[in-house]
């Protein structure tokens, strides 16, 4: 038996319930599946999803489906389309194929769609049995946004018909605008400059809402390629949402880009925006979270006055695919759709053979044995990506004569993980599926402008990872077991010794305990000091950057750049592009020498095998832990 909402039981004579499903920022994750572990996933795939939308379709007696971009970039398939298979004239993008065989009625473009190329783009969104509308790329400016060309339409009109309280039909006009964050000029500019231009989000929105009201637009529903920001419009703003429902005549708003849950619990209050009752400038408002782990839904109670149509009440959700509990655990909600699964089985099978086959080649081996006592492969990598990244982005910015460093810890490093939670991909041929053993979150890419004063605290920061250690003493633990791994950032670019004699700055949290203490010593730049008021560019993750850690230095405010790619991505496109990586240390850093001391640290078993790779340490086993961790004696 299907439950009605309260809105179609209410219904009456000149009512109508009419349900807006969306998703947003699909990343072309289709089936339930993480690639880069190359394991099944329940918390991600449109295949799930599909299961939310064929539910309210069937309990519906109007409907409509909706995508907010971000569908054609994101994960190993995207890449093996784009990179392997290619799209030729005709050919058809699995993303497409998979929206397809659901019935999209719309979509709009996100940035990411723009990674590949516009060719490529245009190619892949012609197999669309759905209009794409973007109101703010365009090719060809004109003196106002209403004689632009734009790269696809930027709106478009579904004339449908609504069964109202009665069971009367009724026609209704369904204006749809999209819009994508006008920083894909900076984010893609090599494929984009001088090809097309960006307007302002609100701008946009402020010329052509009008013109589909005047062709007649009972309802106007902005896709929203853009998170709920400020509620102060400022030209140019990435995340738009809230002075774009602002906007007279758009009477919802589908949100995304930013990767979040609204309305949920979890998202705070703000200016204009209300998380409980999903609103956004009083306006009904959802953002579908990302890799289509939940559906939003926006119920619209309408009533016709006349030939026309108003919003007399509305409800917000976002319904998940999956429940976690307090444990972490994860329990699916759903089940996949075949049919959507069938739609793209053979891409998916070639996806598993290109994650699993070489895109490169490494001169040494990538593990994380000894990342908390000397410099690291495994870190040395991410680094090396992040800067590669970061110095394209700050070419033709105000920071492009900056120095690039780049701060990355080592995540699988033992501790809680066991004996075996290490990275170890053996020299050779490095395939798509290791880049999980190198960087285990979907962070995205950022960077920070901060001081030399800055980055000795960030260093210091980082430092408290060692226990204070008294010249002259025997096998002391090296490491303070309260203190993650993940918060052990490495600074490549500049030069520096940690001196563990002394007592360390910050606690484990990041609290300031000692406020005169330097472990950081030596710290250089290009053979020179570091002086405080010294600027330099950090590469870094979004999860740092914006006060993860309680780093000094990345503390949300010194971010100069915010990237839509994650460091994933670009460590495989490093790879890619590299064809051939050398991932050898280059020992910007080390422990300072206390002659007579040795302390413990515990380490994987398979260390002994990388021993000989330990050239400012004398390292010999000591032993096992009860509970499996090889313990070697460092000789500092």
């Amino acid at each position: 038996m299907i439950a009605l909402h309260p809105f179609s039981a209410r219904a009456s004579v000149n009512q109508a319930h009419l349900r807006i499903m969306e998703t947003t920022d699909l990343h072309v994750h289709v089936y339930p599946y993480d690639y880069y572990a190359d394991r099944e996933s329940d918390t991600v795939g449109l295949a799930r999803t599909a299961a939310l939308i064929q539910a309210v379709r069937a309990e519906s007696t109007n409907a409509i489906l909706l995508d907010n971009g971000d569908f054609l970039q994101g994960n190993p398939m995207g890449d093996y389309i784009a990179y392997e298979r290619g799209m030729n004239e005709g050919d058809l993008h699995p993303v497409i194929q998979a929206m397809n065989a659901l019935g999209f009625d719309a979509s709009t473009l996100g940035n990411h769609e723009f990674n590949y190329g516009l060719d490529f783009l245009v190619k892949s969104v012609a197999g669309a049995r759905f209009p794409i509308v973007s109101a703010n790329v365009v090719r060809k400016v004109g003196a106002t946004p209403r004689q632009d060309e734009t790269l696809v339409p930027p709106y478009v009109i579904l004339d449908r018909e609504l069964t109202d309280g009665a069971g009367q039909r009724h026609p209704i006009r369904i204006g749809l605008i999209g819009f994508v964050p006008p920083q894909i000029m900076n984010w893609d500019r090599r494929h984009l400059e001088g090809k097309v231009a960006t307007r302002d989000i609100v701008e946009a929105a402020r010329a052509w809402v009008p013109q589909m009201r005047e062709e007649g637009c009972d309802l106007i529903v902005a896709l929203s390629h853009s998170g709920i920001g400020s509620a102060r419009h400022q030209s140019g703003m990435e995340n738009a949402s809230v002075p774009l429902a602002g906007v007279e005549g758009i009477d919802a708003v589908l949100t995304g880009h930013s990767h979040l849950v609204f309305p949920s619990p979890a998202f705070e209050a703000r200016e204009l925006v209300d998380p409980k009752r999903g609103t956004i400038a009083g306006k009904p408002a959802v953002m579908a979270g990302f890799w289509g782990s939940h559906m939003g839904l926006i119920d619209l109670m309408l009533e016709r006055d006349g030939n026309e149509w108003r919003v007399v009440d509305f409800e917000c959700e976002a319904r998940p695919i999956y429940r976690r509990g307090e444990d972490r655990s994860i329990t699916p909600l759903v089940e996949s759709v075949p049919a959507v699964l069938d739609s793209v089985r053979k891409e998916h099978e070639e996806t598993l053979a290109y994650v699993r086959r070489p895109v490169g080649q490494t001169t040494a081996p990538l593990y994380s044995y000894f990342a908390l006592i000397t410099d690291d492969p495994s870190v040395q990598i991410v680094s090396n990506a992040q800067k590669w990244y970061i110095a394209q982005m700050m070419q033709g910015t105000e920071h492009e004569a900056l120095p690039i460093l780049s701060a990355a810890a080592p995540f699988k490093a033992g501790g809680r993980g066991g004996p075996d939670y290490f990275t170890d991909v053996p020299a050779g041929a490095i395939a798509i599926r290791n880049v999980a053993d190198l960087y285990l979150y979907p962070n995205t890419i950022r960077a920070v402008r901060v001081t030399g004063a800055q980055l000795k605290d960030w260093l210091e920061r980082s430092a408290g990872i060692f226990n204070q250690i008294a010249p002259g003493s025997s096998d002391k633990p090296l490491l303070n077991p309260d203190f993650p791994s993940y918060n052990f950032d490495v600074i490549d670019g500049v030069t520096y010794q940690i001196d563990i004699s002394q007592p360390s700055k910050f606690g484990p949290k990041g609290e300031l305990i000692n406020p005169e203490a330097n472990r950081i010593v030596d710290l250089a730049h290009d053979g020179r000091p570091v002086a405080p008021d010294q600027e330099f560019i950090i590469a870094t993750n979004n999860y740092r950057a914006s006060g993860g850690g309680d780093f000094p230095g990345a503390k949300g405010d010194t971010i100069v750049f915010e990237g839509p790619d994650t460091n994933r991505d670009i460590i495989v496109r490093y790879i890619v592009e590299q064809g051939t990586i050398n991932p050898t240390a280059d020992g910007n850093w080390r422990l300072a020498a206390m002659p007579g001391t040795t302390v413990i640290y515990e380490t994987g078993p398979r260390a002994l095998d990388y021993l000989g790779d330990l050239k400012d340490l004398r390292a010999e086993p000591a032993g096992e832990t009860d509970d499996g961790f090889l313990r070697l004696r460092i000789h500092l």
